[in-house]
């Protein structure tokens, strides 16, 4: 029995979340984890159109720029067009994604923009000197320490450090003009800044295309019976780990493999600690 008719869906894809980060319980929004979802949204439909939701404050750019080429490929060979639409926040490297699409749209009070490159840590050397706790490194190479938070910064380090942020931030200024072209309107001069504006804003500038809701759009184009389907992503981590075990959700005893899962939680919950604080900053920059 066919569960739907493929000619009247419209597949999407839901991109949540900080890119590359990842943590025990789950795979952060990556290449790895998006391909497989990619590439069956845009071979389940016999319409010529993918949607894709993005609420994200960014993350790495080499899983941006990976996730963006990915879509433009399958979209150029599967002669489909790319619908994005920006939920809470589609912000730097959540917008180098939605380049991806050949139009844009958000919500009146969606967050646009934040084109720019952007590092954050701690300096510890002062906690540790007060901890009495003594550092020692020995490395083979005068720069393989750059930026340890244990030691004072140097000049020098932040020096190598601005000119890779620089390059990469060419990327990001060259994909954005490369995808919007004539659209753009860089009155004040702040586009490329790493500013971020609303949504009507941002369609002022020619980041995005209109403001519209998903439904609205698809129904405009493909006919009040269209049908949104959206495209799962697979569990993964410790999370889905205990889903799978036998007992846990069906018949069977858990107690075996609970045993070898319980070993792995120790030490990860201080990672995902670290992970959940510097995904809360993320978040945090934009008001959320």
């Amino acid at each position: 029995m066919r569960l739907f008719n493929r000619a009247t869906v419209v597949p999407v894809l839901r991109f949540n979340g900080p890119i590359g980060m990842s943590s025990s319980f789950s795979k952060g929004l990556s290449l790895a984890t998006a391909a497989g979802p990619i590439e069956k949204a845009f071979t389940m439909s016999k319409l010529p159109t993918v949607a894709i939701t993005i609420n994200s404050p960014g993350g790495s750019p080499v899983q941006s720029n990976l996730i963006f080429r990915r879509v433009r490929q399958l979209a150029k060979e599967n002669n489909k067009r790319v619908y994005v639409f920006a939920e809470d926040v589609c912000a730097s490297g959540g917008y180098f994604l939605a380049l991806s699409g050949d139009e844009i749209y958000a919500d009146p009070s969606s967050i646009v923009g934040s084109i720019g490159v952007i590092s954050a840590g701690f300096g510890l050397e002062k906690a540790i000197e007060k901890l009495g706790v003594e550092r020692r490194v020995h490395t083979s190479g005068q720069n393989k320490s750059i930026l340890d938070p244990f030691l004072p910064e140097k000049e020098e380090d932040i020096k190598r450090l601005m000119a890779i942020f620089e390059d990469i931030h060419e990327t990001f200024i060259a994909a954005v003009k490369e995808r919007r072209g004539e659209k753009l309107k860089d009155e004040t001069g702040d586009m490329f800044t790493g500013a971020f504006w609303s949504g009507p804003k941002a369609k002022d500038m020619g980041l995005i295309d209109g403001i519209a809701d998903m439904r609205e759009k698809m129904r405009e184009l493909h006919g009040e019976k269209v049908k949104l389907r959206a495209v799962p992503f697979g569990g993964s981590g410790l999370l889905s780990k205990l889903k799978r075990m036998p007992g846990m959700g069906g018949g069977g005893a858990a107690g075996g493999a609970l045993a070898d899962i319980v070993p792995e939680l120790g030490g990860a919950l201080t990672r995902d600690v670290i992970a959940a604080l510097e995904a809360r900053a993320m978040w945090s920059r934009f008001g959320l």
